[in-house]
């Protein structure tokens, strides 16, 4: 009887286990083999590549390997190995160490493959490209808020990306990329669901509010213990900065990581001198919280101490998160009185997990949308950037060019779908009661 009962037990009971999402939650503790595997850029993308990753504590010496990659498995024989930076890393009771490094001396516009790990244990090998010292087309993926939900929610949308644009050059994360930014387990969701996607296509990520503890203290407000353990990125920002604003170069373009969580004034300088002196055509900026808003949370300080420079030095686009909805338009340059959409600076606020607020369409609103989980592909191509707006289930949600043209203002060609804007009103079968959408 006991064996029957037994039987029905297990049968008909649902084990903690079964929940590939729950137990991820759980399942965060390093081992020996690497995991957390990201790649990046802290120097120049055409000669050099830094990755990062985890291990638990007995690994005390690692090593990143490197080759050009070819069609024959035997490309490995010409690996040459780099030995990896490591830094203790302890709180609460989870410990790790985390690695890093950053090959160097490598091949503009070459396919490499690299894995990292120590004695006999390692990790696959991921291929990757170097950028091209010629200001080439290429492609990019930027993504919104994650935030929330990852592997269960966030990590389809990241994953139709990828689909997407399989060859995308890299990725821009506009912050927000976890919930709680000293939660380890809120880091494992985050890597889970890219996976092989962090390894194999450099991410530019930019912090959110939920990247720093203690937001709403100044006083005490700090970084994740984990952002700077867990990417390596350019140290060329100002100082106090390290590693959340900076920029990198990329085939005839200029990519700014602001940090919008604090002291936007003391960011001006620099920014001013990284514009002043852009050898690039294209000009992109990152950063948190919306010069303007999508959802009725402005940011005014920011607004009037960055959106001066960014209309005195003719920046391209602005990619933007944090209002949980869909926004794209354009505002009117200083000292103008009349709104132009097919001129100036594109803004952005978009968002990919599935945390939603709504939108408030404001008057610089090309096209809006709420309740929507999104990804932007941005193609560049000599004087013509394409931009697509697409959902998680791949619709085409906006669409526009960008054109340069000589010594005037760039020229954009709207494309929005015939579609009508997604909102809560059209969208959501049932509402919460607070009035937000998940």
């Amino acid at each position: 009887m006991r064996l029957i009962c037994l039987i029905f037990s297990l049968l008909f009971t649902a084990p903690t286990y079964a929940n590939e999402y729950h137990r991820a939650a759980v399942d965060r503790a390093p081992k020996k083999i690497p995991d957390r595997i990201v790649i990046t850029w802290s120097e120049d993308p055409t000669t050099t590549a830094s990755v990062t990753w985890r291990t638990d504590t007995s690994i005390t010496q690692a090593e990143g390997q490197i080759a050009e990659a070819n069609a024959s498995a035997n490309f490995t024989t010409g690996a040459r190995n780099e030995t990896a930076r490591t830094e203790k890393w302890k709180r609460n009771r989870l410990a790790a160490h985390f690695h890093s490094v950053t090959f160097k001396d490598l091949k503009p516009n070459t396919l490499y493959a690299y894995r990292v790990g120590s004695g006999d244990i390692w990790s696959s090998w991921y291929q990757f490209r170097t950028a091209s010292a010629e200001p080439d087309a290429f492609t990019f993926i930027y993504l919104g808020d994650a935030q929330n939900n990852l592997l269960s929610l966030w990590a389809r949308t990241i994953r139709a990306a990828v689909l997407d644009a399989p060859h995308a050059d890299f990725i821009i994360h506009a912050g927000d990329l976890v919930d709680y930014p000293n939660k380890d387990s809120d880091w494992h969701e985050w890597f889970e669901s890219g996976n092989w996607i962090h390894a194999k296509i450099p991410s530019i990520p930019t912090p959110g509010n939920n990247e720093y503890s203690n937001y709403q203290d100044v006083s005490k407000r700090r970084l994740s213990v984990l952002w700077r353990p867990q990417f390596t990125l350019p140290e060329n920002g100002p100082e106090g900065f390290t590693e959340t604003t900076y920029y990198t170069d990329y085939q005839g373009a200029r990519i700014i990581s602001l940090n919008s969580n604090e002291r936007h004034k003391e960011q001006v300088p620099w920014l001013e001198q990284v514009l002043k002196n852009n050898p690039n055509k294209w000009t992109f900026v990152t950063f948190h919280h919306p010069i303007f808003s999508a959802g009725g949370r402005a940011n005014k300080d920011q607004r009037e101490a960055w959106k001066p420079i960014f209309d005195k030095y003719a920046v391209d686009m602005v990619l933007q998160g944090h209002n949980h909805t869909y926004a794209r338009g354009n505002n009117i340059g200083s000292g103008a009185t009349v709104r132009d959409t097919t001129k100036g600076t594109v803004y952005v606020v978009s968002v990919s997990g599935p945390k939603q607020y709504r939108l408030k369409k404001d008057p610089w609103v090309t096209r809006g949308g709420e309740n929507t989980q999104l990804y932007q592909i941005i193609t560049v191509s000599g004087d013509t950037l394409h931009y697509r707006a697409m959902t998680a289930v791949g619709e085409l949600y906006d669409a526009f060019d960008l054109v340069k043209q000589m010594g005037r203002p760039n020229k954009l060609i709207d494309r929005v779908p015939q579609s009508p804007e997604r909102r809560t009103k059209n969208t959501l079968k049932k509402k919460n009661k607070d009035d937000k959408v998940y």
